[in-house]
């Protein structure tokens, strides 16, 4: 079964919906004037979750909707239960994955580079979850531990008919499905949410100590904004008016809602074909009410698999998704291009030039002097024929940036470090 090469296209564009770029998780570094020598300072936004640029997505959703046939598929391997019957998954699986790149695969024929290595991310299958999992019922708090241990979310959501293959709320009905989990996971945030107010309110009744007292007030504060957008049953990354004081408060609790979330709707072969699914405008509207800030994609784990296994030719919605999340969690790319390797490595935004040295190895971090810099912009249309490093320094496009530098994507960059290192 073939498809148009341009078929890829036309479905992202149709179906990558709203994305807000006011959203707290996507914006961009701010720089602040008037200190005293006339400097300006940056201001970094923050983001909700782990600085960290090695994260980690979760696959969630109700039993037996195709989590497991997802994970197969999207991780290429057997592992994961992928089975007719609830609960399938009990405990989680994880694997690494690498993140398919053009990029990567455009700079390492530029450079001649002999080999590449991707940047990866860790997908974890989860058990299924049930309605009332936050009081227990299933494998509620196993789930929802579960997930407190990822950074995204993929919720998988049953978009297609089939007698043979059980519901566990028995009929299909995606949006009722998408209430169901969100409801579960704003439940538990408010167990989460009213446990830590109530420590916090004890420790800061005896604390005498003014640095501490003013954090652990500020922390507080976050808490009541959030338990009051909880009450209303949105989620924590609905809203756009977090600052970086409430952001820190807030990430010492990893909270459930303040996740990313990608959502895919599981559909049959034919509607994946024809790109159209009687639930595809519902999800949507439930999504731009409840989830604006998050993206809708549309993919069959029957197709999928069939792809994994050789069967078919079709153009895998994987590559879409991965970037997709890859996009949620804030996460860029930055290159290093050599004649051994090309290796690109995902670096959260607003990254400043000595914390991606870092990703690289640690002691580049602390030894940082400066980066050569070349925007890959200077790079995409150069050919292996006419790619000249030494054209490209005469004409200023290889830039030294210092400590202060913002990483932008797609960077490529040389470190230079103390003690002679260089990467």
């Amino acid at each position: 079964m073939m498809v148009p090469t341009n078929t890829f296209f036309t479905m992202r564009s149709v179906l990558i919906f709203k994305r807000s770029l006011g959203s707290t998780r996507y914006l961009q570094a701010k720089k602040k004037s008037g200190s005293k020598r006339g400097k300006e300072e940056v201001i970094i936004q923050k983001y909700f979750g782990r600085p960290s640029s090695h994260l980690s997505a979760g696959i969630v959703g109700l039993a037996n909707v195709g989590k497991s046939t997802f994970f197969q598929a999207v991780t290429k391997s057997e592992a994961g239960i992928a089975a007719n019957y609830p609960f399938a998954t009990i405990e989680p699986q994880e694997l690494l994955i690498n993140i398919p790149s053009c990029r990567l695969d455009f700079l390492q024929s530029l450079y001649q580079s002999k080999k590449q290595i991707k940047g990866t991310l860790s997908i974890c299958d989860i058990a299924g979850l049930t309605k009332n999992a936050s009081k227990g019922v299933g494998l509620g708090n196993q789930f929802l531990n579960d997930i407190r241990q990822v950074d995204g979310i993929f919720q998988v959501v049953r978009g297609f008919r089939d007698d043979e293959i059980t519901h566990i709320e028995e009929s299909v009905d995606p949006v009722r499905d998408l209430e169901i989990v969100s409801e579960e996971l704003v439940f538990k945030d408010l167990d989460f949410v009213g446990v830590a107010i109530e420590s916090l309110e004890k420790k800061i009744k005896y604390n005498k100590n003014p640095m501490e007292l003013r954090v652990m007030k500020s922390e507080l504060d976050a808490l009541k904004k959030a338990e009051d957008i909880l009450l209303e049953g949105k989620k924590i990354s609905s809203v756009k008016t977090w600052t970086n004081d409430d952001i820190d408060g807030l990430n010492r609790h990893n909270l459930l809602t303040a996740k990313p979330t990608t959502y895919l709707l599981n559909v049959n072969e034919e509607d994946y074909l024809n790109q159209q699914n009687e639930f595809l405008q519902p999800v949507k509207n439930w999504i731009d009410e409840n989830s604006p800030d998050d993206n809708l994609l549309i993919f069959s784990a029957a197709v999928e698999t069939k792809i994994k296994n050789g069967e078919d030719t079709l153009q895998s919605a994987i590559p879409q998704i991965l970037q997709e999340m890859k996009n949620n969690l804030n996460l860029i790319s930055f290159f290093t291009c050599g004649p051994l390797e090309v290796r690109e490595w995902p670096v959260r935004k607003n990254s400043m030039a000595p914390q991606a040295a870092g990703i690289i190895h640690t002691d580049l971090q602390s030894t940082f002097i400066s980066a050569d810099v070349i925007s890959y912009s200077d790079l995409d249309q150069q050919t292996p024929d006419t790619f000249s490093l030494a054209k490209l320094k005469s004409g200023g496009k290889i830039r030294k940036e210092g400590k202060s530098y913002v990483i932008e994507d797609g960077d490529v960059m040389l470190v230079k470090a103390g003690a002679g290192k260089a990467r």
